[in-house]
């Protein structure tokens, strides 16, 4: 009952602050974690129910709760069992962003020109008194990779519920647990070498699979950066300073996105150079 109280009712805070979406699919892991997948699809079912009533009370909306169970407890819940029975944060994180290409694909294999239909969503956003001749330009652009920019940021958004859900279960029952997994993170070469190959297609296709590998590889920089943190946090932690460089690693990263992109470089260096263990010796 705590679960469903809690998923449903920071679903619909989520409305007005959507960072705590985070706290309301932890809540659904946390559930799932310890109790199995379905006590997890129980809560999922009925935060569901819940969230369709108070939003109809509320606002008169109870469709966002269809939309929740669908888009972030569905895809939380998956991965959740992927922990629980396979004891592996790396293949949970794996299995996110395989979610997040399939929804890429299910994108440009369902919607004629995905381009133009982000295009035409975002010049509704432009405000009246924009220069149009200036945004224009930056909305032809961004139409491209709109589709991998969305389904990052979700992925993201289901890997912080999950976490925070591994973390809250640790913190219970095995203190101390979440953060050994954390630091463990890692990807296999093959991984790796695939990704190289989506680059390659990348820059050197054209067109609608130039396009798709593009998008594709917007969420494999979701992948690698959650393990170059994993990594950067390992080394700075067995430093002299580490109490202070392990907090400015993820100040750094809220406060100057650009850094990401080094560290997905060094999360993708690490499937082969084994970064954690050339230090350790």
């Amino acid at each position: 009952m705590q679960a469903i109280i809690a998923a449903s009712s920071f679903a619909l805070l989520s409305l007005i602050m959507p960072p705590v979406s985070i706290v309301s699919s932890a809540s659904v892991a946390l559930v799932t974690l310890r109790r199995g997948a379905v006590e997890g699809l129980t809560i999922l079912a009925s935060s569901s129910v819940a969230a369709g009533l108070l939003g109809f009370l509320v606002s008169g909306n109870y469709q966002f709760a269809l939309l929740y169970a669908i888009v972030l407890w569905m895809p939380v819940w998956l991965i959740s069992i992927v922990l629980r029975e396979g004891q592996q944060l790396s293949l949970a994180v794996e299995i996110a962003v395989l979610i997040g290409v399939l929804g890429v694909a299910g994108v440009y294999l369902y919607v004629p020109d995905p381009a133009a239909m982000w295009k035409n969503i975002l010049s509704q956003m432009i405000p009246a008194d924009a220069p149009i001749v200036d945004i224009q330009h930056t909305i032809d652009v961004l139409a491209h990779y709109m589709t991998g920019v969305i389904a990052a940021g979700s992925v993201f958004s289901l890997l912080f519920g999950l976490f925070l859900g591994r973390w809250w279960q640790a913190n219970l029952y095995n203190p101390g647990g979440f953060k050994q997994e954390f630091l463990l993170l890692n990807s296999q070469p093959r991984l790796a070498i695939a990704s190289v190959a989506v680059a390659a297609i990348a820059l050197l296709s054209s067109g609608i699979s130039s396009e798709i590998a593009w998008n594709i590889i917007i969420l494999l920089f979701v992948l690698f950066t959650v393990i170059g943190t994993s990594v950067l946090h390992t080394l700075f932690a067995g430093m002299k300073l580490g109490r202070y460089m392990v907090p400015m690693l993820y100040i750094t990263l809220f406060l100057i996105p650009h850094a990401m992109l080094l560290v997905a470089v060094i999360g993708l260096s690490d499937s082969w150079l084994n970064l954690r263990k050339i230090k350790s010796n």
